[in-house]
C-alpha cells in the first residue's frame, strides 16, 4: 500500500520543489553568464594572460675543459674563478637606473656608454636579470657587495675566465684563445646547441676542439609572466652542468721552449714533429700574441693594435704562410733523379759558377770558378745550382718535377688538427697559361729546379717532406692532439692514433740514398760547421731563398736526427724559416742545431749555445736581427 499525502502537506512540497527548481536555475544562470563573459566579454584578456606565462629557462654555465702539455703536467690553458654582474632592470625605479649603471661602470672600470648599449631604455620593464660585464675579479664584487644597499637590482654570479700562464708565449698559435659568441656565429651553430652569451673557441686547439671542451650546458627552468617575474617556485627544475673534457697535447713544453728561444725575436717559424707519428713536439711562429688580453676591458684596443701590426701577430707561419722552398726542394728533385734512372747519379756535370741559357746569365751561389765536377751526392752537399738546373730542364722536365713534388705533399693540405692551414702552391705550365697569358719556359723549369719561381711551401709541409723521406715513403697525418680525459677523474677516454697521410709508390732504396746525400750536407757540405754535433748526427738540406732583393734571403733548414738508431722512435724532424726581413739570414742552421743539441743533451736553451760555442756571435737577447 503506498504513502499517501494529507490535503495540507500538498502545499509545502510545491513550495519545496519550486525553491529548489528556482536555485538550480539561479545557479545555472550565474555559471553560464561567467562562462560567457570569460569566454566572449573578456576571452581575448584570459587568451593573452595565458599565453604570457611561459617557461623560463636560465642557462647555467659549464665548465671549460683545460688543456695540458703531453705529459699531462703542465697547464697551457685554465679556468681561474671570476664573476659576471648583471641588472634587473623591473626591480629598480626607472628613473634611478642611469644613476646605478653609473655607479657600476665606475666600479667595475668600464665606460658607461658600453652597459647603455647592454641596457637600453626599450627593456627596463624586463624581470629578467641582463649581463653587462663579464670576467669581474672578486676584489671589484667585494666592492659592489659594500655598495650593495645603494645598488637595487644589481647581482654578481660565478662565470670563470679562461686563463693562460704567463710564460705560454709562442703556444698562443697553438692554443688559440676565446671569446663570447658572435651573432654569426651563433647562426652557423645554433643547430649543434650554442646559445647566446656563450664562450666559443675562436683560434687554435680552443677552436678547433671547441665540442670537445665546451662541455654542455645545465639549465633551470621556471615558470614566469611576461616580464620576467617568477609565478611560482613549485614546478621549477634545475640540471646541472656538464664540464668540457681536458685535453693533453703532443706538445712537449721543454722542447717548445727550446725552440722558442733558438728562433729568438726573428720573424720565421719552427716545427718539430715525430715523423713515425706524426706528433707535434713543438711549433713556434715569431711574432705571437698574449691570449690573455682577452678577458681584459681594453680587448678592442689591444685587438686593434694587433690585428693592424704589419708584421701580422696572429698569423701562425708554420700552417699559413707559404715560402719558396729554395735549396730543400733538392731533396725532391734528388729522390726525382735517383727513382726516374734517367741521369746516372755517378755521371758528372760541370759547375764553373755560371752559365748562359735564355739570353741571361744563370749564376750558381758559388761563383767563379764554381764547384767543378759534381756527381749527385756532391751536388746535394754542396747545393750546387748549376748541377739542378741542368738535371730539371735536360733528364727531368717540369711535368715530372710537378709529380714528384706533389708526391711529396706539396701543393696539398696535411690536414693538421688546427684551424686555417693553406695549401701551398706549385706552378704548372696550364696555370701560368691562364695567370700571365704566357708559355712555360725552360727558365721556368730550371727556377723550379731549385726551389725558386712560383713554388711556395709552408714550415710543416717542409716538415712532412722530411719525414716521408725518413720514413721511406710514408707521410704520418701531423697532430697535436694526443688524448682527451675525464674531467672528473683524469682518466684517458680517447687517444690519437698515428693516421697515414700518404704512402709513396718511391722505392725504399731511393729514401735510404737521399737520407745519405742528407748526412753529407753536415759532413762535408753547406751546414758542415753549425750542425756537425757531437751529440747526435744530423742529416739536413739548407736552403736560401731569393726575394729579388740585395741581402734578403729566406733561411730555411730541413733535418732529421738521429741519422742511424736502432729504434725509429727516437727521431725527431725539425723545420726551421727564418724570413727575409731578418738582417742574419743564416740563422734558421744555427736554430736547429741548438734545438737537436738542447734535445739529445738534454739541455735548456742557454747550455746548449754554451755548448755549441754560439755564445760568441748570439745576438742581444729581445732585439731582431
Amino acid at each position: 500500500m503506498g504513502l499517501s499525502l494529507l490535503p495540507s502537506q500538498e502545499p509545502q512540497l510545491a513550495l519545496r520543489i519550486n525553491i529548489i527548481t528556482g536555485i538550480f536555475i539561479v545557479i545555472f544562470l550565474v555559471y553560464g553568464f561567467t562562462l560567457f563573459n570569460m569566454q566572449i566579454v573578456q576571452g581575448e584578456t584570459f587568451r593573452s594572460r595565458a599565453q604570457n606565462i611561459v617557461k623560463s629557462v636560465i642557462v647555467i654555465p659549464s665548465q671549460r675543459g683545460e688543456i695540458y702539455d703531453r705529459n699531462f703536467r703542465v697547464p697551457l690553458a685554465v679556468n681561474v674563478d671570476s664573476f659576471a654582474i648583471t641588472i634587473t632592470p623591473a626591480e629598480i625605479e626607472r628613473s634611478e637606473i642611469p644613476e646605478v649603471i653609473e655607479k657600476i661602470a665606475i666600479v667595475i672600470g668600464v665606460p658607461k656608454e658600453q652597459i647603455d648599449r647592454k641596457l637600453p631604455p626599450s627593456i627596463y620593464y624586463l624581470y629578467q636579470p641582463v649581463e653587462v660585464a663579464s670576467y669581474v675579479p672578486f676584489e671589484t664584487v667585494t666592492v659592489l657587495a659594500e655598495q650593495a644597499d645603494t645598488l637595487p637590482g644589481v647581482a654578481w654570479q660565478s662565470k670563470p675566465i679562461r686563463s693562460y700562464p704567463a710564460d705560454t708565449g709562442s703556444l698562443s698559435h697553438v692554443i688559440g684563445y676565446v671569446g663570447d659568441i658572435t651573432r654569426e656565429e651563433l647562426t652557423m651553430l645554433y643547430n649543434q646547441g650554442y646559445q647566446r652569451n656563450d664562450i666559443i673557441g675562436k683560434a687554435g686547439v680552443e677552436r678547433q676542439y671547441d665540442e670537445l671542451l665546451r662541455g654542455k650546458n645545465g639549465q633551470e627552468i621556471r615558470t614566469v609572466d611576461v616580464r620576467g617575474r617568477r609565478i611560482s617556485n613549485e614546478d621549477a627544475r634545475r640540471e646541472a652542468p656538464e664540464a668540457g673534457k681536458n685535453l693533453a697535447l703532443t706538445i712537449d713544453r721543454n722542447i717548445q721552449t727550446l725552440a722558442e728561444k733558438a728562433l729568438g725575436n726573428r720573424i720565421g717559424a719552427v716545427v718539430v714533429m715525430r715523423p713515425t707519428t706524426g706528433e707535434i713536439l713543438a711549433m713556434v711562429s715569431y711574432p705571437w700574441y698574449d691570449p690573455g688580453i682577452f678577458n681584459r676591458s681594453d680587448v678592442n684596443r689591444e685587438y686593434d693594435s694587433l690585428i693592424n701590426d704589419p708584421n701580422k701577430p696572429f698569423l701562425n707561419r708554420a700552417i699559413q704562410s707559404s715560402y719558396p722552398p729554395a735549396s730543400t726542394f733538392k731533396i725532391i728533385m734528388t729522390s726525382a733523379t735517383l727513382e726516374e734512372n734517367l741521369f746516372s747519379p755517378d755521371q758528372k756535370i760541370l759547375c764553373e759558377g755560371e752559365f748562359e741559357y735564355g739570353g741571361r746569365t744563370w749564376r750558381c751561389h758559388i761563383r767563379k770558378p764554381g764547384h767543378g765536377w759534381l756527381s749527385l751526392s756532391n751536388a746535394m752537399a754542396q747545393s750546387c745550382d748549376i748541377y739542378y738546373w741542368t738535371i730539371g730542364r735536360d733528364a727531368l722536365g717540369v711535368e715530372r718535377i710537378i709529380s714528384y713534388a706533389e708526391e711529396f705533399g706539396f701543393g696539398s693540405l696535411v690536414n693538421i688538427d688546427l684551424p686555417g692551414e693553406i695549401p701551398g702552391f706549385i706552378p704548372t705550365p696550364q696555370w701560368k697559361d691562364r695567370r700571365f697569358h704566357e708559355r712555360w719556359l725552360g727558365g721556368d723549369t730550371m727556377n723550379m729546379s731549385i726551389g725558386q719561381g712560383y713554388t711556395l711551401v709552408t714550415p710543416i709541409q717542409m716538415a712532412n717532406m722530411v719525414a716521408m723521406t725518413v720514413n721511406e715513403g710514408v707521410i704520418y697525418t701531423p697532430h697535436l692532439l694526443k688524448e682527451v680525459r675525464n674531467p672528473y677523474t683524469g682518466a684517458v677516454e680517447e687517444t690519437t692514433e698515428p693516421t697515414v697521410l700518404h704512402r709513396s709508390s718511391i722505392s725504399p732504396d731511393v729514401f735510404r740514398a737521399v737520407k745519405r746525400d742528407m748526412r753529407g750536407v753536415i759532413e762535408h757540405g753547406t751546414a758542415q760547421y753549425p750542425l756537425n754535433i757531437r751529440s747526435v748526427q744530423i742529416a739536413g738540406k739548407t736552403g736560401t731563398g731569393e726575394m729579388g732583393l740585395q741581402d734578403q734571403w729566406h733561411s730555411w733548414f730541413a733535418a732529421f736526427a738521429p741519422y742511424e738508431t736502432s729504434d725509429p722512435e727516437e727521431r725527431i724532424v725539425v723545420s726551421v724559416i727564418v724570413e727575409a726581413v731578418n738582417k742574419w739570414e743564416w740563422w734558421a742552421t744555427y736554430a736547429s742545431a741548438i734545438i737537436f743539441q738542447g734535445i739529445f743533451a738534454n739541455q735548456t736553451y742557454e747550455e746548449a749555445v754554451s755548448a755549441l760555442g754560439f755564445q760568441s756571435f748570439m745576438p742581444v737577447q729581445g732585439h731582431r736581427e
